[in-house]
C-alpha cells in the first residue's frame, strides 16, 4: 500500500508575469480530463516555478523529461528545492562511460559491452523507483532513460523486505535474502550494495544511498535493534522500530524464478542453434551456443549474470515483440508527464528504437545473441505516447508534433519577471557583410560586451575565423570536435575577456547562453534547412535575449519564410514584454552570472588539459586516480548545488574513461 502525501511547494515567490494565467489554463485542461497540451514558454520566464504550481494543485506522482542530463540537473535541484518534504528524484543512464555491444560483419568485428557504470547515477535510479514503488508525492526528472527497459514494477514491489525490531529470523536466512535481492558480502570495504558480518552484528550499505549504513544487531534468532548510522563519523543517527530493504539492483529475481527462466532461454537457444544449422551457419551457432550456456550456468549459480538485460523478456516472461517495462510502467495509469524542451525531446524519444534495433539484430543474425535479445529494448514512439496519461509539453518553440496534438491551441509565459526584451533583429545584405560584421564588432567591444557568429558550414566558419583573426581581433572557432574541457574553456575565455568573438555553426548547445553576448549575427539567414528554418532562427535570437542591448543581423538578400516567422513571433514577444515593463514600471537589466570555472586545482586541470590534447599518455592506475579525483569533485560541486560544474566534470569524467 503507497504512502499518500499531499505535495508541498516552499517558496517566497508567488506566480507573476504571465505565469498565474499559464497556470489557470492548464490546470483547467487538466481538472477537464484534457490529455495533450502545450506551454510556449519563453527562456527566462520561470517554466520550473510554473510547473511545480501545477504539480502542487493537481497532486499526481510527476514525470519531467529532459533531453540531455544538464537540463536534467538543473531541474532537478531546482525541484528539489522547491518541493523539500516530497520526493524528488533524478533518473539518467548510469554509465559514465558506454560502448554497446556490437558487430560489424564487413571487417568480421566483435566489440564487447564496454560500459562503466556511475554507483552514484545507479543509486538515484533505484531511489527512484522505491520512491514510486512506495508512495505518491513523487516527481522523476529523467532522461530519455526513461524508455529503456527495467523490471517489471509488480515483481519489483515484492522483493521488499521489511525488518522490525524483536522480529524473529536467522543470522543465515537475512543473510541469503540479502543475496538474492543482489547484495554482495564485503567484510573489508563500505560500498553501496554491499553487506558486511562480524559476530551477531550485521552492517548493510544500503544501494539507494550514501549518506547512512544500517547496522543490524542481532540477540541470537532476533534482531534486538535497528540503528542508522552515519557514513562518515560512524555514530548512531537514529535508533529505528522498522526498516525496509530494497534491492540492490533493478534486476533481481526469485531463485526459483529463475530456474524457469533458464529453462526457457534453453528452450530458445535449441531452437535458434537448430535454426542457424539449417541455414548452414555452423560457427554462429557454436558460437551462440557456448556463450549461452555459459550466461545460463552463471544464472543458475548466483541469480544474475553479464549482459543479464539481454535475456530481460525472459526474467518477465514476456512474449516475443512484447514491449517491455521501464520507467513509466512504475507511474501506474494515473500521473501528470511534463516533457522540457519537447521540440528536442520528441524527435529523440522517436530515434532510439530504430537505433538499438539495427544494431541488436546484427548481433542476433550472427549468433552473439538470441532472438529475444531484441525484446531488451527502449519503446517505439507508439508505446511510449500509448503510456502517457496527461501530457504538458514546455518549450519555446513547440514542435508540429505537440501542436498538431493540441490544435495549436497554446498557453502562453513569454513575460521575463526581469523586464528583458527579445532582441532587435536588422535585415542586411550580404554585400561587405565582413567588413559590415567588423564595424560592429568595434563597437560592441568598446562597451565591454561579446558577439556570436553563426555560420552554415563548417568551412566558411574556419574562414571567417582566421579572417576576423588578420584584423586583430580575438576570435574563437567553437566546433563540435572540440572535448568538454576545451569549449568550456573558450566559453570561460570570453567571459574573460580573451576572446570577444565566438564564431560557430550550431549555437543551440547547451551551456551557451552568455549575458554579455549583445550581438548575435546570423549568415546565410534566408537559407533553406534545419539550421536557418523558423525554430532554430527563433533559438539563436534567443542567445541575445540575456542581455539589455540585444541585437540580431540577419545577413541576407531575400527573406524567407522561415526569417518572417521568426521576426513577426519575435516583435510579438517583445511587443507583449514592452507593454509589461511599462505597466509595472521595469526597466531591463543585463542578466548578471557569475563567471566560475571548473574550480579544480591546478595539477588535476592540467592532467586533464594534457589527456585532452594527446600531449601525455597516462598508465591505467593514474587514469582511474584521476576519475576519481575529478568524481568527488563534481559529487561536491552536486551537493553544493552549482549544476553547471558537476555537468561539466561528469563530462570531463566520460572523456578521460574514454581516452
Amino acid at each position: 500500500m503507497k504512502e499518500y502525501k499531499e505535495f508541498e511547494l516552499v517558496s517566497n515567490f508567488t506566480p507573476s508575469g504571465d505565469q498565474p494565467q499559464a497556470i489557470v489554463k492548464l490546470l483547467q485542461g487538466l481538472t477537464a480530463g484534457v490529455k495533450h497540451q502545450v506551454l510556449l514558454g519563453a527562456t527566462g520566464t520561470g517554466k520550473t516555478f510554473t510547473m511545480a504550481n501545477i504539480v502542487k494543485s493537481i497532486n499526481k506522482p510527476t514525470l519531467v523529461l529532459a533531453h540531455n542530463k544538464t537540463l536534467a540537473m538543473q531541474l532537478y535541484i531546482e525541484l528539489k528545492e522547491l518541493f523539500p518534504n516530497n520526493r524528488v528524484e533524478y533518473y539518467v543512464s548510469n554509465f559514465d562511460f558506454f560502448q554497446p555491444e556490437a558487430y560489424l560483419p564487413a571487417r568480421d568485428l566483435y566489440i564487447d559491452k564496454d560500459a562503466r557504470i556511475n554507483r552514484d547515477l545507479d543509486m538515484m535510479r533505484l531511489s527512484a523507483l522505491n520512491a514510486l514503488t512506495t508512495r505518491n508525492d513523487v516527481i522523476v526528472v529523467a532522461s530519455v532513460a526513461a524508455i529503456y527497459a527495467t523490471r517489471n514494477p509488480d515483481e519489483y514491489s515484492q522483493i521488499f523486505f521489511e525488518l522490525n525490531v524483536g522480529q524473529k529470523i536467522s543470522k543465515k536466512e537475512l543473510l541469503s535474502f540479502l543475496v538474492q535481492t543482489g547484495y554482495t558480502r564485503n567484510d573489508t570495504a563500505t560500498e553501496m550494495g554491499t553487506f558486511a558480518t562480524k559476530g551477531d552484528v550485521i552492517k548493510i550499505s544500503p544501494s539507494w544511498t550514501d549518506e547512512y549504513n544500517l547496522r543490524i544487531s542481532m540477540f541470537g534468532d532476533e534482531i534486538e535493534a535497528l540503528d542508522i548510522v552515519d557514513v562518515l563519523n560512524n555514530t548512531v543517527k537514529e535508533k529505528l522500530r522498522l526498516f525496509t530493504i530494497f534491492p540492490a539492483s533493478a534486476y533481481v529475481t526469485d531463485m526459483d524464478l529463475i530456474k524457469k527462466v533458464v529453462k526457457n532461454i534453453e528452450v530458445e537457444l535449441d531452437l535458434r542453434v537448430k535454426e542457424l544449422l539449417d541455414e548452414g551457419k555452423m560457427i554462429e551457432a557454436d558460437r551462440l551456443e557456448k556463450r549461452t550456456r555459459y550466461d545460463m550456468e552463471t544464472l543458475s549459480e548466483f541469480g544474475i549474470c553479464a549482459g543479464i538485460e539481454n535475456y530481460s523478456a525472459h526474467l518477465d516472461f514476456r512474449a516475443p515483440g512484447v514491449a517491455p517495462y521501464s520507467l513509466l510502467d512504475f507511474f501506474g495509469k494515473d500521473f501528470l508527464t511534463i516533457i522540457d524542451e519537447s521540440h528536442m525531446m520528441i524527435p529523440q524519444v522517436r530515434g532510439m528504437y530504430n537505433t538499438d534495433l539495427s544494431r541488436k539484430e546484427t548481433l542476433v543474425k550472427h549468433g552473439f545473441r538470441l532472438p529475444s535479445a531484441l525484446d531488451n529494448r527502449p519503446l517505439n514512439f507508439e508505446e511510449f505516447s500509448n503510456r502517457l496519461d496527461q501530457v504538458i509539453y514546455t518549450s519555446a518553440t513547440p514542435g508540429d508534433y505537440e501542436l498538431e496534438l493540441t490544435n495549436h491551441e497554446v498557453a502562453e509565459q513569454i513575460i521575463r519577471p526581469t523586464g528583458l526584451l527579445d532582441p532587435v533583429i536588422d535585415i542586411l545584405p550580404t554585400h561587405n557583410q565582413m567588413e559590415v560584421i567588423i564595424e560592429n564588432i568595434h563597437q560592441i567591444v568598446k562597451k565591454s560586451q561579446k558577439v556570436f557568429i553563426t555560420a552554415i558550414t563548417i568551412k566558411q566558419s574556419e574562414d571567417i575565423t582566421s579572417f576576423l583573426q588578420e584584423r586583430n581581433i580575438k576570435v574563437a572557432y567553437l566546433h563540435s570536435e572540440l572535448k568538454t574541457l576545451e569549449r568550456n574553456q573558450i566559453l570561460l575565455d570570453l567571459r574573460r575577456g580573451v576572446y570577444d568573438v565566438i564564431v560557430g555553426v550550431n549555437l543551440l548547445r547547451e551551456g551557451i547562453d552568455i549575458p554579455e553576448v549583445s550581438l548575435v549575427c546570423i549568415l546565410e539567414a534566408d537559407k533553406q534547412g534545419f539550421l536557418r528554418n523558423a525554430r532554430s532562427l527563433i533559438q539563436t535570437v534567443g542567445r541575445a535575449a540575456r542581455n539589455a542591448e540585444g541585437r540580431v543581423i540577419f545577413f541576407a538578400d531575400t527573406i524567407s519564410k522561415a526569417m518572417e516567422e521568426a521576426i513577426e513571433e519575435t516583435n510579438r514577444r517583445r511587443s507583449k514584454q514592452e507593454a509589461y515593463n511599462v505597466t509595472n514600471n521595469i526597466t531591463p537589466k543585463t542578466i548578471i552570472k557569475k563567471i566560475s570555472d571548473f574550480g579544480l586545482n591546478a595539477t588535476l586541470k592540467n592532467k586533464v588539459a594534457e589527456l585532452a590534447k594527446g600531449k601525455k599518455k597516462i598508465k591505467l592506475t593514474e587514469k582511474e586516480k584521476l576519475i576519481e579525483e575529478l568524481r568527488v569533485e563534481m559529487l561536491t560541486a552536486a551537493k553544493e548545488q552549482n549544476y553547471e560544474k558537476a555537468a561539466e566534470l561528469r563530462d570531463l569524467i566520460i572523456e578521460v574513461s574514454a581516452e
